[in-house]
């Protein structure tokens, strides 16, 4: 069932991507992008994931923020990913890599921050990509997760939805971060219902 549902979304991602930095989605995450940068914190030389990124446009405005950045960007889907490459302007600052937010290719303590936008409310095991989030940060990393939100709870937003579409509530996103170990620091609504939550991974000290 799972498989299915991930194989339909590649599909239906996949076909999107040529024409995706045209279409209203690009105005649209622009204007979320810019009001993202302005809370973001990174440590020098920071080590950065966005996770689902798409044609990498956010990963390209973080490297024209911070140019001593270094970035990955990880998608499921091939074609998004090709488009990414394309248009990578930074190389090899950034690269791209293909694979799913529920097991992610990467070390443990990777990363000092993790970027996900638009992406989470996709996840049919939303557990399980934020126990690989809290894997891959460093100590003290941040993850900001960008998304719709909601009053509705998760499950009747699913139930109602054809493609199974989560939104999440703060509440709900402080607890899941919780399970994964993770501290729900802020929230900032960056464009109507689009809602910017950040978390840290506790320090070691």
């Amino acid at each position: 069932m799972i498989s299915n549902f991930l194989s339909d979304k590649k599909q239906l991602f996949d076909s999107w991507a040529s024409s995706y930095d045209w279409l209203f989605p690009s105005i649209f995450y622009q204007a979320i992008h810019k009001r993202l940068l302005s809370k973001v914190d990174l440590p020098p030389q920071a080590n950065v994931l966005d996770l689902g990124c798409g044609t990498g446009r956010l990963l390209q405005r973080l490297a024209d923020e911070f140019p001593d950045i270094r970035g990955t960007g990880l998608d499921f889907s091939p074609q998004m990913l090709r488009v990414a490459r394309q248009k990578n302007s930074h190389h090899p600052r950034l690269i791209y890599v293909e694979g799913k937010a529920e097991s992610l290719p990467f070390a443990e303590g990777q990363f000092n921050a993790v970027f996900n936008t638009i992406s989470f409310l996709h996840y049919s095991q939303p557990k399980q990509v934020l126990s690989e989030v809290a894997r891959v940060l460093t100590p003290g990393g941040r993850f900001y997760l960008v998304d719709i939100t909601t009053s509705k709870t998760a499950s009747e937003l699913a139930a109602a939805s054809p493609a199974k579409i989560r939104f999440y509530s703060r509440e709900s996103r402080e607890a899941l971060g919780s399970t994964a170990g993770l501290l729900s620091i802020s929230h900032h609504y960056l464009l109507g219902p689009v809602l910017l939550t950040i978390f840290a991974k506790p320090s070691l000290t």
